[in-house]
């Protein structure tokens, strides 16, 4: 009971007041002592995410398992970022307390930790997501197979939209004219009226199949039918 029942009940009426506060003004109080609670609890989960992590690393390292350099480089790189963090280093004191750094913003412009951020992590994010372009290209190329009128559509669609990104699909339809009716049809015209109305209406209707997923696994957990977060595989 200690182990399922009260932590089921917690989470079902941190939930209920979370709900209801947005209906009776009266819980608002008491939306705020949960709000802080759920900070605290996700910093206890930080602490014990970073120890795993360093459990998991550690263990591949000692073992000398496959890939163990890069957990080598992560652990350094985990260490590093969190002494920076912790430590504040390279952080200036508030102009309220002059002679206390550790009450200055670790996140301010010109901090250890920023420099961390816009000078390594921004630029890693950057390349990571420029590779991932050829991938999606590599994968969008395998996938597209004209066997049916669905897939005809989708790859006449990515087709337009492709050539209407670059100048060859400017150079294809420059010889219609550019206003008017005809100018519809001008590669770079039918591709942002593409990215306007289906894109747009397709998003929206995946938007709301979300909305209605976390609606009913909320509902779930708040009934006491979904326990998956107490662990035991419920």
């Amino acid at each position: 009971m200690m182990k399922r029942t009260i932590p089921m009940l917690l989470a079902m009426a941190a939930g209920i007041v979370m709900i209801l506060a947005y209906f009776f003004p009266l819980l608002a109080p008491l939306q705020d002592k949960t709000t802080v609670w759920f900070n605290i609890l996700a910093a206890v989960a930080f602490i014990l995410g970073g120890g795993n992590l360093l459990k998991v690393h550690l263990k591949k390292v000692s073992d000398r398992r496959e890939g163990w350099a890069y957990s080598m480089i992560t652990l350094a790189a985990f260490v590093s970022v969190l002494a920076i963090g912790l430590f504040k280093l390279g952080v200036n004191p508030l102009d309220e307390f002059p002679t206390q750094r550790m009450a200055g913003d670790f996140r301010a412009e010109g901090s250890g930790f920023w420099y961390v951020y816009e000078y390594v992590f921004a630029p890693l994010t950057a390349t990571i997501f420029s590779m991932l372009a050829f991938y999606v290209a590599s994968a969008a190329f395998r996938a597209f197979r004209a066997k049916n009128l669905e897939a005809i559509l989708l790859l006449g669609t990515a087709f337009v939209i492709l050539l209407g990104r670059t100048a060859a699909g400017v150079f294809l339809t420059d010889f219609l004219p550019e206003e008017g009716m005809l100018a519809n049809f001008r590669l770079e015209n039918l591709t942002v009226w593409i990215m306007n109305n289906p894109v747009t209406a397709g998003n929206r209707a995946i938007m709301i199949g979300i909305a209605l997923g976390t609606a009913s696994v909320s509902l779930k957990i708040l009934l006491g039918v979904d326990r998956s977060y107490l662990g035991g595989g419920d």
